[in-house]
């Protein structure tokens, strides 16, 4: 039972790493598709979207089978737990790149395509707490995940600087409101992918040595 259990273990965490491995593709290619006005490149994202979501299904379902026929403990009942938990954050950063490349076709036609915030600071901090938080996954690296969850006030702070600016560009260009709108939109996908990245690694966390430091902030950003 115990050869079985762990081949299945094993068999979960490579469908999990390869979910991971395409999320993480299509931030990247929902950002530069943003910053090249690459309208093609954000609709082959939107087109992958149940595909993610059909993976997200299959892993679900792969946990709720082992936990009813092996009936784990101690750390692969961890571990099983906690990948039902990535496994959601993943699908949900799936959705938010899905809106990212929907805005960026929108903005694709339009004739002001410039982008009067800080979004190329934003979308690289956010790209790499993705980054990170999946290599705190694949290493068990608990040290890499604490470093995520500090970075997302980082990702927070930006995002209301650009709302800032959102304000002022309203005002001083009031016929591109549509246009701005959307990178306000934007904006505010990018800042929840960081906060589903930073629950990634809260979560690695826990998986790997059983402390939960969710909602207990003060131990990862004193």
């Amino acid at each position: 039972m115990a050869k079985h259990l762990q081949r299945e273990v094993e068999n979960l965490k490579k469908m999990l790493l390869t979910l991971c491995g395409k999320v993480e593709e299509n931030l990247f290619q929902a950002v530069h598709s943003v910053k090249n006005h690459d309208a093609i490149i954000a609709q082959k994202i939107i087109e992958t979207d149940d595909e993610i979501d059909q993976m997200e299904v299959e892993i679900e379902e792969e946990c709720l089978k082992i936990l009813a026929l092996h009936q784990p403990v101690a750390i692969d009942l961890r571990f099983i737990i906690t990948a039902m938990k990535i496994n959601n954050d993943l699908e949900r950063i799936g959705d938010l790149t899905v809106n990212i490349a929907e805005r960026s076709v929108f903005l694709a036609g339009q004739n002001h395509t410039g982008i009067p915030f800080d979004f190329e600071q934003m979308a690289t901090k956010t790209q790499l707490m993705v980054k990170q938080s999946i290599d705190s996954l694949v290493n068990m690296d608990c040290n890499l995940a604490f470093k995520v969850c500090q970075e997302d006030d980082q990702v927070d702070a930006i995002n209301s600087q650009i709302y800032e600016q959102f304000k002022d560009q309203v005002q001083t260009n009031p016929d591109q409101v549509n246009h701005l709108l959307h990178l306000l939109s934007i904006s505010r996908h990018l800042e929840r992918i960081a906060d589903h990245a930073t629950n990634i690694a809260e979560d690695v966390i826990y998986m790997a040595n059983g402390q939960i430091v969710r909602h207990r902030t003060e131990e990862y950003k004193a």
